[in-house]
């Protein structure tokens, strides 16, 4: 356990809550002139809140809450350690977490506090010299209140008082660093924590007392192409209305039943070089969303663009709000949401 590390834990004010129907909103929403803010034009993550405001985290142009009105903007001028956001979190007292690539941060409303993890004294050191930062992947609560950060210097659990480090000896080292084993994480129902990273060879679960190490078969990306790869880790990405757990690499997608892993590839007709991003939408759909967005219905996968068949819809982030309005948001092309038939812009353009 490290010394305690003291934090301001804020309150939960917020500014402003989204309209309870934004469905009704529908009628207004639509293309401007088919230009793109750009500063929406790369998001890597999004989030609804508890009072209905949605986030987008953006690389190179920090972070934005939507209020159902329009978009307020936040970057290091406002406190944020980085503009490079990639994941956010909502605890269950109403902080937002957000996640950059320097490190951490913590919002109350009003102010942002950086929030430093302290490491231990026998971590090895990160030899990567383009990435000598404290990038946080991926964060979650756990059911016991915990919160779990995996970023680029391991992987570490906050209960409030102080950080401790959670190891992974089982996993190879990471991608970014030696120290990086784990990039996205996931608690199942049975309060299980599943972890996963790209130099990994399968998936991780931890019960609480001990790691469990599942292989995955290999996806080929680019099966097709002059050069195809061969991938066998996965990403946890979510648990399914069905209890199905769903992984995802640079090859595809991975279900498993709790017996047995399924893998969706090119020759199930999810024809994509990588899968960054699963969630699954109240009719009971399944959108991935990585270097091309599709809709998989328990049958078939379907590829979507946008209305004029130009733009590119492939990106990190996909969110269906309380409404059942999706939001994705694209590497290039700004940030979409889907009108129930096809994909419109909903980019807040200044003039």
């Amino acid at each position: 356990m490290f010394i305690f590390l003291t934090i301001l834990l804020f309150g939960t004010a917020c500014n402003g809550k989204v309209k309870k129907d934004m469905a009704k909103e529908m009628a207004n929403l639509k293309p401007i002139n088919n230009r793109v803010d750009p500063l929406l034009r790369d998001v890597r993550c999004s989030f609804q809140d508890k009072e209905g405001n949605i986030w987008f985290g953006t690389r190179g142009n920090g972070l934005y809450k939507y209020d159902g009105k329009s978009f307020h903007q936040f970057t290091v001028n406002n406190g944020l350690d980085c503009n490079n956001i990639y994941c956010i979190l909502e605890d269950r007292e109403g902080k937002i977490w957000i996640g950059t690539e320097e490190g951490l941060c913590l919002y109350n409303g009003q102010t942002f506090a950086q929030i430093k993890i302290p490491l231990p004294k026998n971590l090895p050191p990160n030899n990567n010299a383009y990435y000598q930062n404290h990038w946080v992947f991926s964060m979650i609560q756990a059911k016991n209140g915990k919160l779990w950060f995996a970023t680029i210097d391991g992987v570490y659990i906050y209960d409030g008082k102080s950080f401790t480090h959670f190891p992974m000896k089982e996993a190879a080292n990471g991608f970014l660093s030696s120290n990086a084993k784990v990039e996205r994480m996931l608690e199942d129902k049975a309060g299980n924590i599943w972890l996963g990273g790209r130099t990994n060879e399968g998936v991780f679960r931890y019960d609480g007392k001990s790691i469990t190490h599942f292989k995955l078969q290999q996806l080929i990306q680019g099966e097709k192409g002059p050069r195809p790869k061969l991938h066998n880790w996965g990403w946890p990405q979510l648990q399914d209305k069905n209890g199905n757990l769903w992984f995802s690499n640079w090859g595809g997608a991975y279900r498993y039943d709790g017996k047995t892993f399924t893998g969706f590839s090119a020759k199930d007709g999810l024809t994509v070089s990588m899968v960054a991003k699963i969630i699954e939408d109240k009719k009971g759909n399944f959108w991935l969303n990585g270097d091309e967005l599709f809709r998989y219905d328990g049958n078939s996968f379907t590829r979507f663009t946008t209305k004029d068949k130009q733009a590119y819809l492939g990106g990190w982030s996909i969110l269906e709000d309380r409404s059942g309005i999706l939001w994705v948001g694209t590497k290039e092309n700004g940030l979409y949401i889907f009108d129930g038939n096809e994909f419109i812009t909903y980019s807040e353009y200044r003039q």
